[in-house]
């Protein structure tokens, strides 16, 4: 494993364990307390992101990272088409 990679997989631990025990924090929060480099730091995120462990909420520069997935909205069914198209 390249030291990237082993600084990525150290950050996604220490996010996730942070975001355990409060929940929700912002990206700028996250850099700062962990003082992580900005790419470790969005590597990491979307490492968590695609893996469906936190959700991220764009607000002006920052994000606010949340643990765990937002319930998903309702979606309206579909408009059904006639069949004599």
């Amino acid at each position: 494993m390249s030291p990237l990679q082993e600084n990525i997989n150290l950050a996604m631990t220490q996010i996730s364990d942070y975001l355990a025990k409060n929940n929700q924090v912002t990206s700028w929060q996250l850099k700062v307390m962990l003082r992580l480099s900005s790419s470790v730091l969005y590597l990491a995120l979307g490492a968590l992101y695609e893996q469906g462990k936190i959700t991220l909420e764009a607000d002006g520069i920052n994000y606010h990272v949340t643990w765990g997935k937002k319930p998903a909205e309702a979606v309206a069914p579909a408009a059904s088409v006639p069949e004599s198209m």
